[in-house]
């Protein structure tokens, strides 16, 4: 339960502040297979994030809470976790928007295995990034710049906005049951080069997604486009991958 204080108006220039619960969902290995709640008691401020409740929470009330963090400004994709059953960042999350009335329950990012507490194994993800071919291939040697008009980078501008936080992949539905479907972050980042106008390869890439584990493992769910905190249409996206393996690039 949180409870705002003071109940007076708050004098110009004063934050508010506000007594809260965080309940982390904490696994160590090392001490038992069976993950635990564990609610911490916290007063926090209303600029505050997830992110400054749990350095609090690691910082003056128990040292073993594991999580990732780096930028904390929502560009490093670091510190994606479940926040009140929802993927979010962690640093983008303000408290004052969540439902004070209750516990905020903080967990890892489901579908990856848990190393500890909010930290996962997130090789696999990066593994499907990688069999897509995240970089542009070229055969030619230019003597100058490749130019690309304004209309031709716009065709993938939305999907140049990927961190790899893993908000939409651990999202999925269908990535919680088969482990072995690319996902959409790795589809996402196809999409990047397949649209580019400068690179050759998009025959290779969406042959790769062209596959059991690849696009057509999409049942068009939306949680992706809805999980995603760069506001990616990611959903679109995909659809737009598997357009292209049947009809070709446009």
């Amino acid at each position: 339960m949180a409870t705002v204080t003071p109940e007076a108006p708050a004098e110009i220039g004063v934050i508010p502040s506000f007594d809260v619960t965080i309940r982390v969902r904490r696994f160590n290995p090392e001490v038992s297979e069976e993950a635990t709640w564990q609610d911490f008691h916290v007063t926090m401020f209303g600029t505050d994030r997830v992110l400054d409740a749990l350095h609090k929470i690691k910082w003056e009330h128990d040292g073993s809470l594991t999580f990732r963090r780096s930028c904390a400004h929502g560009v490093c994709g670091s510190d994606a976790m479940r926040i009140n059953g929802r993927n979010r960042l962690a640093c983008k999350t303000l408290i004052k928007d969540l439902n004070l009335n209750e516990p905020i329950t903080v967990e890892p990012i489901k579908g990856l295995e848990v190393e500890k507490d909010l930290v996962v194994d997130m090789n696999p993800f990066y593994q499907a990034y990688r069999d897509i071919k995240p970089f542009l291939i070229a055969g030619d040697k230019p003597e100058r710049e490749r130019l690309q008009s304004a209309e031709q980078r716009e065709r993938f501008d939305d999907t140049t906005k990927c961190i790899l936080c893993a908000a939409c992949t651990t999202s999925c539905p269908v990535f919680w049951t088969d482990g072995q479907y690319f996902g959409p972050a790795a589809i996402v980042n196809a999409h990047r080069f397949i649209f580019d106008s400068r690179d050759e390869a998009a025959e290779v890439r969406l042959d790769i997604l062209n596959d059991k584990e690849g696009v057509w493992r999409c049942r068009t769910t939306f949680n992706c486009t809805e999980a995603c905190p760069r506001g990616i249409q990611v959903t679109r996206a995909v659809a737009e991958v598997k357009q292209a393996i049947l009809r070709g690039r446009a």
